[in-house]
């Protein structure tokens, strides 16, 4: 014969472990049915996945997007890469990203070679606006035009996601070039949470501060800078004075890194940037 105590803590284990296989029902049905309800733009997808969205321009966009000698594009297109757990009901920090002009390169180029495996890995949206084409002229307009639209088929598609950190990364010429785009951003809105610039050997940071005016809060977003020590095209001398002149600008929360490479995107260098980004929120 069972003494009642004993029963009665069996019948308490049970029921812990009725509760907890309902618990884990309920979440294994919750995440499906978000799943199966998720799109951008319009444009069904899982979490985990990649996918590409046609999305308007505003007004305001086709106004940058013709700067330059550019005819504004009938739409934008977005690039938008999410982590396996993604649900758009909590906070996700978006990685938005600015390639180089070289070689006919676009946003999503970069975005899915450079940034994709290792932002994933981290817990990071990845976000990327380009035109149908490349511009005939590739002007940080036409690029800050295309990002903006994207963002705001990200507004559009996630409620909420109006108050979710953005960080901006740029290799090489987008190093140059998401020194411009990140004041645009943070003007219209976004809460810019941090500026990677990878191997750029000039500041256009402090040049878009002035030219944009996003407002003198902008100045403690943070900057990581990163240098190849074997980089022949973006010296470390090169990048330490990029970083001597944003601070001079005013920028206050600044870190650079250097590692044993060349003129490339380090893996472990965006890591690290995207942690600091993430301790600092």
């Amino acid at each position: 014969m069972i003494p009642a105590a004993s029963q009665h803590v069996c019948g308490a284990r049970a029921r812990l472990l009725l509760l907890a296989q309902f618990i884990v029902l309920f979440h294994a049905v919750s995440v499906t049915a978000i799943a199966g309800s998720l799109t951008f733009e319009g444009v069904p997808f899982s979490p985990g996945s990649t996918i590409k969205a046609n999305v308007p321009l505003s007004a305001q966009e086709k106004s940058l997007a013709t700067q330059g000698g550019n005819t504004a594009p009938p739409n934008a297109v977005a690039m938008l890469a999410t982590p396996s757990n993604f649900d758009p009901r909590k906070s996700w920090p978006v990685l938005v990203v600015c390639s180089t002009s070289d070689f006919k390169r676009q946003n999503r180029d970069d975005l899915v070679e450079f940034y994709r495996r290792v932002g994933l890995a981290e817990g990071w949206v990845l976000l990327a606006g380009d035109g149908p084409q490349p511009a005939r002229n590739d002007t940080a307009a036409w690029r800050g035009a295309m990002t903006l639209a994207a963002i705001d088929a990200l507004h559009r598609s996630f409620p909420g996601s109006n108050k979710w950190p953005i960080a901006c990364a740029g290799f090489s010429g987008g190093g140059k070039g998401v020194g411009l785009v990140a004041p645009l951003l943070a003007r219209n809105g976004s809460r810019v949470a941090g500026i990677s610039m990878i191997r750029a050997n000039e500041d256009r940071l402090s040049e878009g501060y002035s030219r944009v005016t996003p407002g003198a809060g902008f100045l403690t977003t943070p900057v990581y800078i990163s240098a190849g020590r074997d980089d022949r095209i973006a010296n470390v001398e090169q990048q330490y004075n990029v970083a001597g002149s944003v601070k001079r600008n005013g920028f206050q929360r600044i870190r650079i890194g250097t590692f044993h490479g060349g003129h490339e995107v380090n893996d472990a260098q965006t890591s690290i940037a995207l942690r600091w980004f993430r301790q600092l929120q």
